[in-house]
């Protein structure tokens, strides 16, 4: 049997890799575990959360795959994906998927672009139909300055292991990400020391990869990568 662990990311909640995990779930047999990360999902309540509670549930799920699976594969998403580094660093963890994985983050010239659209859509009157100004207006709403400061403390703690991780890695970033510029899937790509690693370009996809007009060939390239070499 194999396990499937697909990690969401800073003040979000499964719905950020859910058609991910749906397409491999309707390809495979696998087992799947999506966790709400404390703090998160359609209620935001990150005030007192520490960042070792996020690991640490992310931590717990992993363990509950390993004891009952052959092998574990962990996918993580923007700081999911800092999480599921880690996990793969400490743990046997047979593959790993990385999208949009905030090694670094805030991409200033496509942070830009899409504030500028923004202010496109305020004079065109069509701003509450902007998509990108509805998902941050919650976020930043929902979001205290200390869990800003958790996010980060949990990125300087994770990155100085991220040259112990083996394990066979794909990077998908997309080139339109406002959030995670491409350096970050460079820096990943280069420091983890898989014998196995791969790094991919989505070309038109902004932050949310799992949502992108090119998902499914995303979707394809990961379900390949977990594929190969599989027999169960």
């Amino acid at each position: 049997m194999i396990g499937c662990l697909c990690i969401h990311g800073f003040t979000g909640s499964p719905y950020e890799v859910e058609p991910l995990a749906e397409y491999l779930n309707k390809h495979t047999d696998w087992v799947f575990s999506v966790p709400t990360l404390p703090g998160h999902g359609d209620n935001l309540s990150l005030k007192g959360v520490h960042y070792q509670q996020w690991i640490g549930h992310a931590e717990e799920e992993l363990k509950k795959l390993i004891r009952t699976c052959e092998k574990v594969y962990v996918i993580g998403f923007s700081m999911g994906g800092m999480i599921a580094s880690l996990l793969a660093a400490m743990y046997p963890v047979d593959k790993l998927v990385l999208l949009s994985a905030a090694a670094f983050y805030l991409n200033p010239k496509q942070m830009a672009s899409e504030i500028k659209s923004m202010i496109v859509d305020t004079f065109k009157g069509n701003l509450n139909n902007n998509e990108l100004f509805l998902r941050y207006k919650r976020k930043i709403k929902g979001t205290p300055i200390t869990a800003t400061i958790q996010f980060r403390r949990l990125v300087s703690y994770i990155k100085p292991l991220l040259p112990q991780i083996e394990t066979p890695t794909l990077i998908a970033q997309g080139e339109c990400d406002g959030i995670v510029p491409p350096k970050s899937a460079e820096y990943l790509y280069r420091t983890i020391n898989a014998t196995t690693k791969h790094l991919t370009y989505i070309k038109d996809s902004n932050h949310h990869i799992c949502h992108c007009e090119e998902k499914d060939a995303l979707f394809s390239q990961v379900f390949d990568f977990l594929m190969d070499g599989t027999t169960g």
